[in-house]
């Protein structure tokens, strides 16, 4: 569906014609830019669109069928860019991310949202507050939907690190050293850092291209070169953000590699005090298996004190075992 569409000319705006043909044409005869928003477009409605601006059939698939990765794609009449912006749950632990589409040529520009959580309203109402930076041009919005995006993904890492600190605090509390869950929590939020990856990984070269430190060097098409300091910005907070996710990620397999040693040697004190136990077990079940053999020669079967004797012995023996075991930690 068509969320939104607007012409911009010197960074205000105004409402265009409802095809979209004379929208573009108006624009570029005021020498503007349209800007169009669609939130999961069928094919059916994404037809009219890509025939008036002359997008690239491949572009309009992606866009279609969305689950792309963060990328940057230079086609003859337009630029291909697309974003996943994500959100994170606190409650249920859960990263989950959608996809911004972005179409950008001389004098317009089309998004494309899939999912929830997309910052394009809140670029869009911005920047209609801000017509300094809009009068640049489609380059403006692609900045503002990109510095967005990039923003989010620093206040997530913040709150992803903060759920980390209280994970880590859980395992090695001195109580019982986490859950029977704890091993669970840990591995479903290393999906979560891996999901989170996904959408700021692969972005680093896009905005290297677009702020034009990548190795190639070659000027992006349809980008304004005044902006490149504006795209290295992003490009510095997008590469603290991936810092951030390496050290997540490398501290929650550390996490994880901790928990499971604490339970390995639980395990292994449950099994020494069993032992030991067993063993202190193992004496009076000797001496009572010796005397119930039932043997026609057994001295001491016929003295008077025979029993309080033995059952003086087995004590004083498992007494002696008891603090052996005690001194050596067993138990």
């Amino acid at each position: 569906m068509i969320v939104d569409c607007a012409i911009y000319r010197d960074g205000h705006r105004s409402e265009g014609p409802e095809d979209f043909s004379d929208a573009l044409s108006e624009a570029r005869a005021a020498g503007g830019f349209v800007w169009i928003g669609l939130h999961e477009p069928t094919e059916r409605e994404f037809d009219h669109v890509t025939q008036e601006f002359g997008l690239h059939p491949l572009a309009v698939e992606d866009a279609l069928k969305a689950h792309q990765r963060p990328k940057l794609e230079v086609y003859d009449d337009s630029l291909f860019v697309v974003l996943k912006p994500v959100t994170y749950e606190p409650e249920s632990d859960t990263v989950s991310a959608g996809e911004i589409m972005i179409f950008l040529g001389d004098s317009f520009v089309v998004t494309v949202r899939h999912g929830e959580g997309g910052p394009l309203k809140a670029v869009r109402n911005r920047l209609e507050h801000e017509p300094d930076l809009l009068g640049n041009g489609p380059t403006s919005v692609l900045y503002a939907v990109a510095d967005a995006a990039v923003d989010h993904y620093l206040d997530v890492a913040t709150e992803l690190q903060a759920d980390l600190e209280g994970l880590e605090a859980e395992v090695f509390s001195p109580d019982d050293g986490g859950s029977r869950n704890t091993a669970s929590r840990i591995y479903n939020f290393k999906r979560q850092v891996l999901e989170f990856r996904r959408a700021t990984g692969p972005l680093a070269l896009p905005m290297s291209r677009l702020a034009g430190t990548a190795p190639s060097g070659v000027a992006v098409p349809f980008v304004d070169d005044r902006a490149r300091p504006f795209f290295r910005d992003v490009s510095d907070h997008l590469t603290r953000v991936n810092e951030s996710v390496e050290n997540l990620d490398r501290l929650v397999s550390d996490i994880l590699s901790a928990h499971l040693a604490q339970m390995s040697v639980r395990q292994n004190d449950d099994m020494r005090k069993i032992s030991a136990w067993a063993a202190m077990a193992a004496i009076p079940t000797m001496v009572a298996g010796i005397y119930g053999m039932n043997f026609e020669h057994m001295p001491e079967l016929r003295w008077e004190w025979s029993y309080p004797v033995l059952i003086a012995v087995m004590a004083v023996l498992e007494v002696l075992v008891f603090r052996l075991f005690k001194r050596r930690g067993w138990l």
